[in-house]
């Protein structure tokens, strides 16, 4: 298991399932789309509408895209912000 990470801090989270243990299956608030007080994740970082999570059961870290207000392309959302400007 991984210890959390620094960048962890309970004032900015996301509830996004966790690809590694799936903790919510089973939570009725979480099943009817509502944001539950037990499983939300570490939103570490974002860049734009990719996030860097860290899910609080398991201490998994991951990438998710939201789409949300998404306006780079397909290849600069893989990137990340790594190309030349």
């Amino acid at each position: 298991m991984l210890p959390l990470d620094p960048q962890a801090d309970i004032g900015r989270r996301a509830w996004v399932a966790c690809p590694n243990c799936d903790d919510r299956r089973g939570c009725a608030t979480c099943e009817q789309g509502r944001t539950c007080s037990e499983h939300w994740r570490y939103l570490l970082s974002n860049v734009g509408s990719l996030l860097h999570l860290q899910c609080r059961s398991c201490t998994h870290i991951w990438a998710h895209e939201t789409h949300f207000g998404a306006t780079r392309s397909p290849w600069e959302r893989i990137t990340s912000g790594l190309r030349r400007q």
